[in-house]
C-alpha cells in the first residue's frame, strides 16, 4: 500500500481509505470482515460521517460510528494502530447546515461516544454552510484540539475561497478536503486541460477554481469520494453500457497490470502527484482488495490521458 503526505504536517497514510458509509445494515461478521480486509491490504484509515446511517430503518445519526464499534471492540491497543476520521455539519431534519460551534462539538462528542473512543483522528466539516462564522469554527476547533478530543481537521467538498475564509480565524491546518472524484467525474482535473476553451463543457469551472492545485500549493490532502460513480449518485461506470471505450481501455490495462479493471479506476487517481486518497464505498472485502491493488500501479502518461479521454472528456 503506497502511502502519501497528510496535508503538511510531516505525517504519511495510505493512499486507499476504507468508507463506512454503508454498514448501517450490515452484521457484526460483515463489519468485522471488511475491516480485517482493510487492514490485511494495508488500510489503517477509516472514513465515517455523522449522518452515515440517519436513513436506515430505525437508525439515525451516528448509526455507522455505532455499528463500526460495536462489531468491532477495539482494544486500547488496536485503537492506536488506525486513523478514525468523521465528519460533522450536515442536519438531516430539516435539510440543512451548521457550522456553529456548539453543532460543531456537540456532534463530536457524539461521535466519540458512538465510535468508543477517547480522539478522533480527524474532523471534517462534510459541506459548505452558506451562514457559518469562521470565528464559531475556530473556536469549535480550538475547544477540540485543547481537550484532545479531535487531533487533526479538514473540510469536505469546500472551494478554495471557502477554505481560505476559514483560515480567516482558524488556526489549525486544513489538512484535508473530501471532494468527488472519478475518472468519468473528473471536473476538478478536466477543467484545468480545457482552460480558455469555448464551447467546450470541461472549460466550465465548477470548482471554485483550481481546487487541485491550491490543494498541492498550500498541503492539503485531496480524498477521493464516490471514485467509482459515473456522476453524482447515478451508478458505477465499471462494466456500464454507457462508456464501452473506457471500459475497453480498463480490461486492457487491468490485463497488462494483473488487477481488475476495479484496480486500474483507483490508479488512476493515485496516479496524480497531488497524491490523492481515495475513500472506497464498498462493504465487499472483495472490492477492497481489488481497490488496494492499484495503489501503487505506474500508469504512464499515456495510459493515464487514455482513461480521461476513454471517459469521454476533452484532452486538447
Amino acid at each position: 500500500m503506497k502511502t502519501v503526505p497528510f496535508g503538511a504536517n510531516g505525517t504519511t497514510v495510505p493512499n486507499v481509505v476504507t468508507g463506512m458509509m454503508r454498514i448501517a445494515g450490515n452484521t457484526d461478521e460483515e463489519i468485522r470482515a471488511l475491516y480485517t480486509a482493510s487492514r490485511h491490504v494495508g488500510i489503517d484509515f477509516f472514513d465515517h460521517a455523522d449522518l452515515y446511517g440517519f436513513n436506515h430503518p430505525g437508525g439515525g445519526p451516528h448509526l455507522c460510528e455505532r455499528r463500526f464499534a460495536e462489531a468491532l471492540q477495539l482494544s486500547s491497543s488496536e485503537r492506536e494502530q488506525i486513523r478514525l476520521q468523521t465528519k460533522t455539519s450536515i442536519i438531516d431534519d430539516p435539510w440543512g447546515y451548521d457550522q456553529s460551534y456548539e453543532h460543531i462539538v456537540t456532534s463530536a462528542e457524539r461521535s466519540l461516544k458512538a465510535l468508543g473512543t477517547d480522539y478522533l483522528d480527524v474532523l471534517l466539516l462534510h459541506r459548505p454552510d452558506a451562514l457559518v462564522e469562521p470565528e464559531e469554527v475556530a473556536r469549535a476547533f480550538d475547544h477540540l484540539e485543547s481537550s484532545g478530543k479531535v487531533r487533526a481537521f479538514g473540510v469536505s467538498n469546500h472551494t478554495p475561497r471557502q477554505i481560505d475564509l476559514l483560515k480567516t480565524a482558524v488556526t489549525q491546518p486544513i489538512l484535508a478536503n473530501q471532494v468527488q472524484l472519478s475518472i468519468t467525474h473528473s471536473t476538478i482535473v478536466a477543467q484545468g486541460l480545457s482552460s480558455n476553451m469555448a464551447g467546450q463543457e470541461d472549460s466550465i469551472t465548477r470548482d471554485g477554481g483550481g481546487i487541485v492545485d491550491y490543494a498541492r500549493i498550500n498541503g492539503i490532502t485531496l480524498q477521493a469520494w464516490s471514485p467509482f460513480q459515473k456522476g453524482f449518485q447515478d451508478g458505477v461506470f465499471l462494466g456500464s453500457p454507457d462508456y464501452p471505450e473506457l471500459n475497453a481501455e480498463l480490461e486492457r490495462l487491468a490485463t497488462k497490470y494483473d488487477v481488475t479493471p476495479t484496480g486500474i479506476a483507483v490508479a488512476w487517481i493515485t496516479r496524480h502527484p497531488a497524491g490523492i486518497q481515495v475513500v472506497l464505498g464498498t462493504t465487499r472485502p472483495g472490492r477492497v482488495a481489488d481497490a488496494a491493488a492499484g495503489s501503487d500501479i505506474p500508469l504512464t502518461r499515456s495510459e493515464w490521458y487514455g482513461l480521461i479521454r476513454a471517459a469521454g472528456h476533452n484532452v486538447p
